[in-house]
């Protein structure tokens, strides 16, 4: 019996040549190199695990399966959960930006809310405006979305406005994306002075400001700072992101998007073609648990501190002469200069071999990187492994 020979085939068409324009994220292949346990990675963007609120959330989860099944189980509308809306509008009218619940759309994640938006807004080749440097995950969406994506310049209070003014004139974006509050990756936060200025050129410029705050309610030191989002110039033309991922557990995916209503319900269209809705059960849950959510957030604060203040302590020691870095009041995140002749991206693979991580600049800036910069997370590790892994780190820059 003889077989016959495949008949030839012909190769399937390409991918679409967004996806080979737009690399991976540096930060996520960091994280799969260094997964070793021995490792103390200050790489991540990771929530401390050991703070999440098991048995509160489960709680939650427990009293939605018991009360409403059917409903937990089944279908939602795209807009999300009514209970959850409403609770997150009083919220977020509580902290100074006044919310109805038809303001709000829930997504799945905050950085869906990014996605729809690009959807939305963005035709390829249009502008968009960032800071340098600016949150990862924004430049890929971006660059998916076959966007031209240009820097913003600034200083150590954000996108200078001027320069905002300007480019707006000579490159006619669509918007400009914001992170002002403990930024990633720089930690740094915008002034209200700052913010109200951009509000400003935005008005009088015609231009979307996407405001982005996943880490607002992290604030160790000093005062809140407004929303540009609640500056009565920039009040129909700004769209706030939020997340419950940094203050309740990532592994919910909630987030949620505020914006006017027309851009508003685009957002929600391509949410419909994107997954219908965010799942139910977690929304429901999320929204009973919203009622024990600040003392949650308290503890998950004064835990967060003592490692900031920790880290804050020991890089004099850990990090070559002439070095700088900010002081974050909030957040995750500490950004790093090291002194001219350094490549944090070129030290990395010597410092790993010391047991400790870090994620290198570069990839954070849309216009040309600065490569002594690297981005160090300080919330992962207890004060005693903060210390550990900067003596490691001092070690693997000695090698240099």
């Amino acid at each position: 019996m003889t077989v016959d020979a495949p008949a030839p085939t012909a190769p399937v068409p390409p991918l679409a040549l967004r996806t080979s324009a737009i690399g991976g994220s540096p930060v996520r292949d960091i994280l799969a190199v260094t997964a070793r346990p021995e490792v103390i990675n200050f790489a991540g963007g990771l929530p401390a695990p050991e703070l999440f609120d098991r048995a509160g959330i489960a709680a939650a989860f427990r009293a939605v399966l018991e009360d409403s099944p059917a409903r937990a189980l089944q279908y939602a509308t795209t807009e999300g959960e009514p209970a959850l809306r409403e609770a997150l509008a009083a919220r977020i009218t509580g902290r100074g930006l006044e919310t109805d619940a038809d303001d709000l759309l829930i997504t799945t994640g905050s950085q869906q809310a990014l996605s729809l938006l690009a959807t939305a807004l963005l035709d390829p080749g249009d502008t968009v405006l960032v800071e340098n440097p600016c949150y990862l995950a924004a430049l890929q969406v971006f660059g998916l979305a076959g966007a031209r994506v240009v820097a913003v310049p600034g200083d150590e209070h954000g996108p200078d406005p001027v320069a905002l003014e300007e480019l707006v004139r000579r490159e006619r974006p669509k918007l400009l994306y914001t992170v002002p509050t403990f930024q990633n990756p720089t930690g740094r936060t915008m002034p209200a002075a700052r913010r109200a200025a951009l509000a400003a050129v935005a008005a009088r410029s015609g231009l979307w400001i996407v405001e982005d705050d996943p880490y607002g309610e992290l604030r160790y030191d000093g005062e809140p700072v407004p929303w540009i989002a609640a500056h009565a110039d920039a009040q129909d033309r700004t769209v706030l992101l939020g997340s419950f991922s940094k203050v309740m557990a990532p592994g919910l995916r909630l987030g949620w998007l505020r914006a006017p209503r027309e851009l508003r319900r685009a957002c929600a269209v391509a949410k419909q073609a994107a997954d219908l809705h965010t799942p139910t059960v977690n929304q429901l849950a999320a929204a009973r648990y919203l009622d024990v959510l600040d003392a949650h957030v308290a503890t998950v604060r004064d835990v967060y501190r003592e490692r900031r203040d920790a880290m804050l302590a020991g890089l004099p020691d850990a990090l070559p002469a002439g070095s700088t870095w900010t002081r974050p009041e909030g957040g995750m995140f500490l950004w790093v200069r090291l002194p001219q002749s350094y490549d944090s991206t070129a030290l990395l693979r010597q410092v790993v071999r010391h047991d400790v991580a870090y994620v290198p600049g570069a990839p954070f800036f849309a216009a040309a990187p600065d490569p002594r910069t690297l981005r160090l997370c300080f919330v992962t590790q207890t004060p005693e492994e903060i210390g550990e892994g900067l003596r490691r780190l001092a070690a693997g820059f000695a090698d240099r």
